[in-house]
């Protein structure tokens, strides 16, 4: 069994065994995905996994992959974070100015160390971002992001949340996107045709 198979085999062993977090799986599969391009975004301060206060400039100067999901996640972020971190390892220089930036849809839960840890269970090239839920809200909004929550049996929740990456232009515009779980070289192909464009 590859490496990345027995990642998702033990995410969703961890699903069954969590109970709850299967029907929110079930759920999140019938999520619309952002079909636009173009420009999208909005002014927004929020603050980076290492406490750092980060605004809608991150996102340009560079290509960027993004991402909203949150840390709680029980297999689909978990999932795309994997397959960002060996998106890296593949293109290698080739995704030197590539930024990757893993927003979360649950800043009640989600601070900026959570998120560093998280983030650095991966790799260092993805960078967390949570900050204010009314601010948040306005990032996920921007970007047509889809993010609900959904109690749980337990008292807790769960998020429904696109799954998509976005593939963003150096100037912050949004030139395609990624699918759960979409073809890995269809997702290399697209991520060197956004390193192209700029």
């Amino acid at each position: 069994m590859s490496n990345r198979r027995r990642f998702v085999a033990t995410a969703f062993a961890l699903t069954l065994a969590a109970g709850a977090g299967v029907i929110g799986y079930a759920t999140f599969l019938m999520v619309p995905e952002v079909q636009a391009t173009g420009s999208l975004g909005t002014a927004f301060t929020l603050t980076d996994d290492r406490g750092e206060p980060i605004t809608e400039k991150a996102l340009s100067g560079h290509p960027s992959l993004v991402y909203f999901g949150y840390t709680h996640c029980p297999d689909v972020c978990p999932t795309t974070l994997y397959d960002m971190t060996g998106w890296f390892k593949t293109l290698g220089p080739q995704a030197d100015g590539l930024k990757a930036y893993f927003f979360t849809v649950d800043p009640e839960r989600d601070t900026p160390e959570i998120m560093h840890s998280y983030t650095g269970n991966f790799t260092d090239r993805i960078t967390g971002i949570t900050g204010d839920p009314t601010e948040m809200q306005k990032a996920i909004k921007s970007w047509r992001i889809y993010a609900k929550k959904v109690p749980s049996p337990d008292g807790g929740y769960t998020m429904d949340h696109t799954a998509s990456v976005l593939l963003v232009d150096a100037g912050g515009n949004l030139r395609g996107t990624i699918a759960y779980q979409e073809n890995n070289d269809v997702a290399l192909q697209k991520i060197r045709n956004l390193l192209r464009q700029d």
